[in-house]
């Protein structure tokens, strides 16, 4: 199992890019197909994500109003279809700025060493389903308090243990500039007995606003560092 901490996942331009085609739809099966039998009787409900589609389900526009860890962690832990997944919180608040999910480093895959984009050799998959966040305007600045939550899959070689999951929130203005970047490594304890295990985490960023400018016209960008070692 390999692991890093994050470096800037985002190079140039606002986006978050990842330079490689999404996991083939095997991968999906065995992921999908380990936490079914080891679950048993658990409702597929579970298994939606906010990838878009797929094996795992579609997003939906659900959201946390309320940001702290416990909160966003029994929204990533909820049964609910229908609350599965955030990728775009939307204008909650007014003048806040948005905050959303890379729309291709919302997951993140680790592989056994040497077997990069070998379904068989997955060790981990983890995944941001959940987003929240509440802002402090102040005179040409504001202050954003955000947060995220999501699950790691056991692959078919995974193993318990602790995992470190990179990621980082970019700030971009209205012309897609970015003004400001945060990262963080997120701890997941995994059990030998839980092939899905939860996490959340909530951070404060603050950035200058222009005069002329508004809050609510930038942007934050939440994903994992997509060329971590070890994943792919």
């Amino acid at each position: 199992m390999q692991n890093s901490s994050p470096r800037h996942p985002f190079q140039g331009g606002a986006g978050v890019g990842r330079d490689r085609i999404a996991p083939i739809p095997a991968l999906a099966l065995v992921l999908t197909g380990i936490s079914a039998m080891t679950l048993g009787g658990c409702g597929m409900s579970s298994l939606t994500s906010g990838l878009g589609g797929g094996m795992f389900g579609s997003s939906s526009g659900s959201q946390v109003s309320t940001v702290s860890e416990d909160q966003l962690l029994d929204a990533a832990k909820s049964s609910d279809s229908s609350a599965t997944g955030s990728t775009n919180v939307g204008e909650v608040e007014a003048g806040c700025p948005r905050l959303r999910i890379a729309p291709h480093d919302n997951y993140i895959t680790f592989y056994e060493q040497g077997h990069i984009g070998d379904a068989m050799s997955v060790t981990q998959r983890g995944e941001i389903t959940k987003t929240a966040r509440e802002c402090q305007i102040e005179p040409g600045r504001v202050v954003v308090k955000y947060g995220f939550s999501g699950r790691v899959l056991l692959g078919p070689k995974g193993q318990a243990g602790a995992l470190t999951l990179p990621v980082a929130v970019i700030v971009n203005d209205s012309k897609r500039d970015r003004v400001a970047t945060d990262t963080m490594k997120v701890d997941v304890n995994i059990g030998a007995d839980k092939p899905i295990s939860y996490f959340s985490a909530v951070h404060t960023i603050s950035f200058p606003v222009p005069e002329g400018s508004r809050p609510g016209e930038f942007e934050l960008v939440i994903g994992f560092d997509s060329r971590a070692s070890g994943s792919g």
